[in-house]
């Protein structure tokens, strides 16, 4: 059996911590050899509710789970942690203005960030979830000097399996079909799902669905939007299929891709197709060995151009509101 490693969850009794942990603990995110140790971090006034899951973690009898630590310190929650997974952020409010939601974020996320760069290992995998996600990463790794900003991802992995899944419903084909599926940019609604790289058993997406207007005006806003028609159906936002979108993120960076397949990683840009360097953006990646690369050489037509550029700029736009704030 392999030596335990150190994950490290925040918001841990939450929503989405919920549906996270236990799949975590059973193996289902670094393998069924892999044994793990949890390290929650939570909010003071929530800690009585993380004691409750550590019950239910305990009540499951995992064998691969080697220990479980609950705090409301950030500096013990990232202690020697190999992996992060920062779920917990402050939701947008009814009546909060967006320099309102970014500046209670930015609170959040330089402190992680410090903790993270001042106590984790070296070689530690950060994902963060809570939202807005890009630029809660691009804070966080501005704080973590002893860090280096490729350690940090945002997701958009949630994005990128519902544009399989959508697609898939649209071709009346099996979602285990469909490779180099990409979302570009930022996790909002100007992110940009791409059918013209993709392909379904091996044809071109793009021409097998045949119907551009479909494709601008139905998928593109049915999966910018999904989690807003999640919110409208069950009256609470996507846990766990952000949970698995996470897991899903988290073994592909640490147990690679498919040979001939890429996913979807919001990652610090190198100024690849044309991308402002420094900005965390959603590209095309695949991963070997416990490391990433974005993939290159992709040729990008007009429309898509002018997708992706709009992403950009929401995401400089983002950028430079928390630069005037004083948090990077």
């Amino acid at each position: 059996m392999k030596s335990p490693v150190r994950v490290a969850v925040t918001g841990a009794a939450g929503q989405i911590g919920y549906s996270l942990l236990f799949r975590i603990a059973s193996g289902e995110m670094l393998g069924k050899d892999q044994p793990v140790i949890l390290q929650l971090l939570e909010i003071t006034p929530a800690l009585k509710a993380l004691q409750g899951v550590g019950m239910e973690l305990e009540d499951c009898a995992f064998p691969l789970l080697a220990g479980v630590v609950q705090t409301d310190d950030p500096n013990v929650a990232f202690g020697d942690a190999d992996y992060a997974l920062l779920v917990g952020a402050m939701p947008r409010k009814q009546g909060m203005e967006r320099s309102d939601l970014l500046q209670a974020n930015g609170a959040i996320f330089t402190v992680q960030g410090k903790a993270l760069s001042e106590n984790a290992k070296k070689g530690v995998k950060v994902l963060v979830v809570g939202n807005p996600a890009n630029t809660n990463a691009l804070i966080a790794y501005h704080s973590a000097p002893n860090l280096s900003p490729r350690q940090f991802h945002a997701m958009t992995r949630l994005d990128h399996n519902r544009a399989l899944s959508q697609l898939a419903a649209r071709l009346h084909k099996p979602i285990s079909s469909i490779k180099k599926m990409t979302i570009w940019g930022n996790h909002s609604v100007t992110q940009y799902p791409d059918l013209f790289h993709c392909e379904v058993d091996g044809q071109n997406a793009y021409e097998l669905v045949g119907d551009h207007e479909w494709y601008a005006n139905t998928y593109i806003p049915t999966i910018a939007k999904r989690g807003a028609a999640i919110i409208e159906a069950r009256g609470a936002s996507s846990a766990a299929s952000a949970a698995n979108a996470a897991i899903d993120h988290m073994r592909s960076w640490a147990l690679g891709t498919p040979e001939g397949d890429w996913t979807s990683m919001a990652v610090a840009s190198d100024g690849s197709y044309g991308v402002e360097e420094g900005l965390v953006y959603s590209y095309p990646c695949a991963c070997k060995d416990g490391d990433f690369r974005i993939v290159g050489g992709l040729e990008i037509n007009e429309f898509s151009r002018a997708k992706m550029d709009a992403s950009a700029k929401e995401l400089s736009d983002e950028r430079d509101a928390v630069k005037a704030l004083g948090l990077i």
